[in-house]
């Protein structure tokens, strides 16, 4: 009884949708323009792909933090989720990177949001980093 228990358990388990994968992203900044002045500029946002959506999400909110200076706001952006996954080059604006003389690293932060416009609970957080230049 207990093995038929555990067995429907995990087939309920591989049949709920969003359970394909883990809430991730990724991004692709090429093109951007060299910046080491520490002044950024306004830019379009980087190309994303996110995989994993927590079930519900219809908007995620993005964050550039920079590790290296965390209290430096580079802003961000909220996008409409579609079932594609992608988001295109410039759907927000943000302060690009721009590390004075050296290199940092920086982090966007992706918050699965259950309403329109980054409104309603939090499904889900991510992020993913990279070096900048």
């Amino acid at each position: 009884m207990a093995l038929r228990f555990v067995l429907f358990a995990c087939a309920i388990l591989v049949a709920t949708p969003g359970s394909a994968g883990a809430f991730s992203i990724s991004f692709d900044w090429s093109g951007l323009k060299l910046c080491n002045t520490g002044r950024p500029n306004r830019v379009g946002s980087p190309a994303f792909r996110v995989t994993g959506l927590p079930p519900g999400t219809k908007s995620v909110v993005f964050k550039l933090v920079d590790l290296d200076v965390p209290r430096y706001n580079h802003g961000g952006g909220t996008v409409t989720m579609t079932r594609s996954g992608t988001v295109p080059p410039g759907a927000f604006r943000y302060q690009s990177p721009c590390p004075p003389g050296g290199r940092h690293t920086y982090e966007w932060r992706a918050t699965a949001k259950a309403g329109p416009n980054g409104r309603g609970a939090t499904l889900g957080t991510t992020s993913a980093r990279r070096r900048y230049p």
